[in-house]
């Protein structure tokens, strides 16, 4: 007699049984599935960070400036291949709850420095020959249906136009992609000399600054070279990675990490615990069809390969149905929530944790109910019967 036949009828012999177990699979799958898109679009802005890549800024606060005379400084610090610097505008579109990543920025030494903003070379000329010029993101103009050419009012929250507004205009040079599908191009990119040259706070500071060092090994060196130079100074530094950096800016809003962790540990320890007094139950009520089957010439082994293939199988259905599940709710929700998680997919790398799960859910599960059934003693299970 075929095995698969077999285990699919012991499967199905109660199938409202096989349903809520399959069903409590599928929830914690679901679970799974979207929360981990969840953290990976939260810390894309992490796990993209180049290794070479570092930040200067402000050791006092994040929101304080430097003086621009550091950025020359910088860029001598042996070990440096590129710097570039930055200020956070506080951009708004039309309404304040239509907030935008806006950065003032030097064009040439940012896209050195950021290889992985990919745009064609006419876009990025026009950009560079035109001083009121902004490049945007194309998740950004995706959202509020700019393109090249169009003539934006971009407003802060933060500084003042020197026409007494608040509301700077800007004319959309070029739209960029990422060099990979979760890079965030939700972003607007305007030339700092414009900005100073309109705004009333002066023209004689930064707000920080980003850098590439020639290897990675040299991070540290590099690092400590730059504050040691600013020590004692009224604006000192601190610089670190950018992968510090930006763990250290998202972790402000909690550990994300850990709240993640939580939930899918309590949801598969939940399941784990169901799934395996489920697959013990169901053993234990097949004590004399066990017997039956080692009577007939079925071997031990044999038996075992079954009931772990059982268990294997449930952990399956329930685990890809609730991963299927979470792949269409994470693709029906992204582009709503686009504005505020532009990195939301559920990737291979996700799919393939899940995977690993479900083959971990079925082992744990079935292997002390098939090592029960291995070890029975046909004399023993027919005693057992009434």
């Amino acid at each position: 007699m075929n095995d698969l036949y077999l285990i699919y009828k012991n499967m199905t012999r109660k199938p409202l049984r096989l349903f809520l177990t399959c069903f409590a699979i599928f929830i914690a799958f679901l679970i799974f599935g979207a929360v981990t898109s969840l953290k990976s679009a939260l810390n894309s802005s992490v796990e993209l960070s180049a290794d070479n890549r570092l930040v200067v800024f402000n050791r006092i606060n994040f929101t304080q400036s430097l003086p621009i005379s550091y950025f020359q400084k910088v860029a001598a610090v042996e070990g440096v291949k590129d710097v570039t610097h930055l200020n956070w505008f506080g951009g708004y579109y039309q309404e304040q709850s239509r907030q935008i990543v806006s950065l003032a920025v030097d064009p040439e030494s940012y896209l050195r420095v950021y290889e992985e903003i990919v745009i064609p070379d006419e876009q990025k000329q026009a950009w560079f020959n035109n001083r009121q010029g902004a490049l945007i993101g194309e998740k950004l103009a995706q959202i509020y249906g700019w393109k090249i050419g169009d003539r934006i009012p971009i407003s802060s929250n933060i500084f003042t136009h020197k026409d007494g507004g608040y509301t700077w205009e800007f004319v959309v040079s070029g739209i960029f992609k990422g060099d990979t599908e979760q890079y965030d191009t939700r972003q607007m990119l305007f030339h700092y000399k414009y900005f100073m040259e309109t705004q009333t706070f002066g023209n004689d500071w930064i707000g920080w600054m980003a850098l590439t060092t020639d290897d990675p090994s040299l991070n540290e060196k590099v690092a400590k070279t730059i504050d040691d130079s600013f020590a004692n100074s009224q604006s000192e530094t601190d610089t670190s990675t950018e992968k510090s950096f930006n763990k250290a800016f998202i972790e402000q809003i909690g550990n994300i990490g850990l709240i993640i962790f939580s939930v899918v540990f309590t949801a598969f320890f939940t399941i784990l615990i169901v799934v395996g007094n489920t697959m013990a139950l169901a053993i234990r009520e097949r004590t004399g069809e066990i017997a039956v089957l080692k009577t007939l010439g079925f071997s031990s082994a044999r038996i075992f390969r079954m009931v772990l293939s059982e268990s294997l199988l449930v952990a399956f259905i329930g685990g890809l149905s609730g991963l299927t599940a979470a792949w269409l709710l994470v693709e029906g929700i992204k582009t709503f929530l686009a504005r505020f998680l532009p990195n939301l997919i559920l990737d291979g790398d996700i799919a393939l944790q899940a995977l690993f799960f479900m083959l971990l859910l079925g082992i744990i599960t079935g292997l002390l109910p098939a090592f029960n059934a291995l070890r029975l003693n046909i004399v023993s299970a027919f005693n057992r019967q009434p």
